[in-house]
């Protein structure tokens, strides 16, 4: 069993005037696929609250997995991808290219999501769009991807060439 956190990035969900459906989507659909979600929250757009709250999930509680939601859109507020490239140590573009493909074929508006996905030492971090529509048409592409991935990345499928 994995361990995830699910961090919603939003100025309104954070201030109560926003219910953050993406969020609690993204947990309920780790859980059902048997991940353990030590914690799901609600944080601002500010640039160094998202990098700290990455840095925290990833370095002190050492969690598998991180999802976010939410400020990967053009809005001047949109910080989020920015965040996960300061803290990620590798890029795993191929995630956030199949994730804009594969929406594509729903809506051509796909492409102006800035999602980034990366790996901090031991910890795949996956940023997602704000939209529960989105969220999950997102999260249902990622399939075995997050399984395979997250074994390599903790060595735990030894046919996997690690």
């Amino acid at each position: 069993m994995f361990n995830a956190a699910v961090v919603t990035c939003s100025d309104k969900g954070s201030r109560g005037l926003r219910v953050d459906t993406s969020g609690e989507y993204i947990k309920e659909y780790l859980i059902s696929k048997k991940f353990n979600v030590i914690e799901k929250v609600i944080i601002t757009d500010d640039l160094d609250v998202i990098k700290n709250k990455l840095l925290y999930f990833a370095d002190e509680m050492k969690v598998d997995l991180i999802i976010t939601t939410g400020g990967t859109g053009f809005s001047p507020r949109d910080n989020t991808p920015e965040a996960t490239k300061e803290v990620i140590k590798r890029e795993v573009p191929g995630i956030g290219e199949m994730l804009r493909a594969e929406s594509y074929k729903v809506t051509p508006r796909a492409y102006l999501s800035r999602g980034v996905s990366g790996i901090r030492n031991r910890t795949l971090i996956i940023n997602l769009p704000g939209s529960l529509k989105a969220v999950k048409e997102n999260i249902s592409f990622l399939g075995d991807v997050l399984d395979h991935g997250l074994k390599i990345l903790k060595l735990v499928d030894t046919e996997c060439g690690t």
